[in-house]
């Protein structure tokens, strides 16, 4: 779990999820309409200004690694992206079986591996608010699993990177 991670989960009035990410995750768009695009600018050193609709975040890199630590990795941010992604399909689950998602919890590690360069494994635990009954767990892991970002992991989408 990422260092901001951790002061959000200790604040009682943050949620896990950050707020940019999970804007980003709630919108969608029918098959074959406009793509959705964001635009990211450098700022200083290794710090980026990335801009999502009407939303704004930082992306940096840690002192340690050669930048200022103004905001979460691009892969912290990969990381994020799915662990918001399973908490909003939580979140829906538990909305539709009338229990409050304001307990819920997505934790998340993962790690880095090289050759090539890549989180290397994540793993998640959904934390559940305390009041869901026991016989919905397997719903839920079945709900939570097939998520857009989990989906898009399992069966990556074609990238295209251009220059110039």
């Amino acid at each position: 779990m990422t260092q901001s991670a951790s002061a959000q989960q200790h604040h009682p009035h943050h949620r896990a999820v950050p707020v940019a990410v999970a804007g980003v995750l709630a919108r969608h768009h029918e098959p074959g309409t406009a793509a959705d695009r964001l635009q990211v600018r450098h700022v200083i050193s290794d710090c980026y200004s990335v801009r999502i609709r009407d939303h704004q975040l930082t992306v940096d890199q840690p002192r340690h690694a050669g930048g200022d630590d103004t905001g979460p990795t691009p892969t912290e941010l990969f990381a994020a992206s799915l662990a918001a992604c399973v908490a909003h399909y939580g979140g829906r689950f538990l909305a539709r079986h009338g229990i409050d998602p304001a307990e819920l919890r997505v934790d998340c590690e993962f790690a880095l591996t090289t050759s090539p360069n890549r989180v290397g494994w994540i793993t998640l635990r959904v934390v559940p608010p305390a009041g869901m009954p026991e016989r919905l767990t397997e719903a839920m892991r079945a709900v939570v699993s097939r998520c857009t970002v989990h989906n898009t992991i399992m069966e990556p989408p074609e990238i295209q990177i251009d220059v110039g």
